[in-house]
């Protein structure tokens, strides 16, 4: 379809319902399909691989988690491409590239070619589309930001509930190599048709404003706003928020990446260990909406706030559920955490800095938390194999969260220069 037939067919659409709403839609379907890198799906690989290729576990999280850390200094990169061509050549590239690192990491028979098949998954699962996806839905919002967002978010919560669940399966079915194939043929075939057919990188593309505004016929397009990369890295805000970010990302892959380990050392079952994942999921999926409709009534540092001090929550709560009950208490309030972490970090960024630069900041700002994500197994997988329980390091990680969830309630500011929606300052 050329470009002129993929205007005329979003402009009838939008003369039922905001083109937005279908960019939101494709840009949830693609944090679904950020699920081949992401640590859920990891965590029902670790033993398969581990046995199969005789690495510890130990071994096999550092090897992620280096993967991880060298995805994560790329992104800026990948911000600036986004910023030059549009989310929809970048994801585009994005994905099919994923389905590649799929095959490849199938295809793993030693340590080095582990970790670079990690580095691949983590760069353009976790990294690229997630970011890509975000700033789809950035660019089409302003006031519904937040709502849209958590929209878009619910692909994460989809992709918990199907991916460990589908890998399992197929693990059991063929392997967990046959089991990385597959999962990359559905990479290609549910996202590239979409984003070829469907996406339009903003909505000024259509003559189209932000949230569906009314355009005054004639009027020039205004022209997109926000501080530049260098002005946000001089606003103590960037840093502020970037460490909150870090620590949000690098303990939620932490419990993600871990919790099916926790879980049964605990003395749960397996089989209960493996459905705190679903648990988790509809939880999330439940809560957010009410995530992102809090982010556009209230005072971000609030909401920023109390989204941390669920984080501490969880760390705290996966170490004491031995029985059903605690359980499915930590699963809810995990559940939450994941409603929280997922629409905050699209959020943020745009939120604070605005539009005009939102890849560069978006890269930089999402490449020191995928640096916290890379460290987020280390700590645990240590008192694994060291003391054989993880509670008190699960109690020491919790002080993190607390700390910047007082530091943001305190100081979080929108820069000069950036418009603050209103009552959210």
């Amino acid at each position: 379809m050329s470009t002129t037939g993929r205007a005329a067919f979003a402009g009838r659409v939008n003369q039922n319902v905001f083109y937005g709403w279908v960019m939101v839609a494709i840009a949830g379907m693609g944090i679904f399909a950020s699920g081949p890198g992401q640590s859920h799906t990891f965590s029902v690989f670790v033993g398969p691989i581990s046995e199969d290729l005789g690495i510890s576990q130990t071994v096999l999280a550092s090897a992620y988690a280096m993967a991880t850390l060298g995805a994560a200094f790329v992104l800026p990169y990948l911000g600036k491409i986004v910023d030059q061509w549009g989310a929809r050549l970048s994801l585009i590239g994005i994905v099919s590239i994923l389905g590649l690192a799929c095959l490849f990491f199938g295809a793993a028979s030693g340590y080095l070619w582990l970790a670079l098949g990690f580095g691949f998954l983590r760069f353009f699962g976790q990294g690229a589309m997630m970011l890509g996806s975000a700033n789809l839905v950035s660019q089409w919002f302003s006031a519904k930001r937040g709502f849209a967002l958590s929209l878009m978010a619910l692909g994460f919560g989809l992709s918990m509930a199907v991916h460990p669940n589908l890998g399992q399966y197929l693990i059991d079915m063929m392997g967990w190599r046959q089991a990385w194939y597959t999962m990359g043929i559905i990479t290609w075939a549910l996202m590239l048709p979409p984003l070829i057919l469907l996406v339009f990188d903003k909505p000024e593309d259509l003559g189209l404003a932000p949230d569906n505004a009314e355009v005054q016929p004639d009027a020039p397009t205004p022209a997109l706003t926000g501080l530049t990369l260098g002005e946000a890295l001089r606003h103590p805000t960037f840093y502020l928020a970037a460490i909150s970010m870090f620590f949000i990302a690098m303990l939620v892959t932490t419990l993600h990446y871990h919790q099916f380990n926790i879980l049964t050392t605990n003395g749960l079952g397996g089989e209960w260990a493996g459905r705190s994942f679903t648990i988790s999921a509809v939880v999330m999926v439940a809560a957010m909406l009410l995530v992102g409709k809090s982010l556009d009534r209230f005072k971000t540092r609030y909401v920023f706030a109390a989204a941390l001090m669920v984080q501490a929550s969880s760390l705290v709560l996966a170490s004491f559920a031995t029985d059903i009950n605690s359980l499915l208490i930590y699963a809810v309030v995990f559940g939450v955490n994941n409603a929280f972490s997922m629409t905050m970090f699209g959020y943020v960024w745009p939120r604070f800095f605005g539009r005009l630069h939102l890849g560069r900041i978006q890269g930089t700002g999402q490449m020191i938390a995928v640096v916290g994500a890379s460290l987020g197994p280390i700590p645990i997988s240590i008192a694994f194999d060291v003391w054989g329980d993880p509670s008190g390091m699960l109690h020491t990680l919790a002080l993190a969260p607390i700390g910047a969830a007082i530091a943001v309630f305190l100081f979080l500011r929108t820069p000069e220069g950036v418009e603050a929606p209103v009552g959210l300052e």
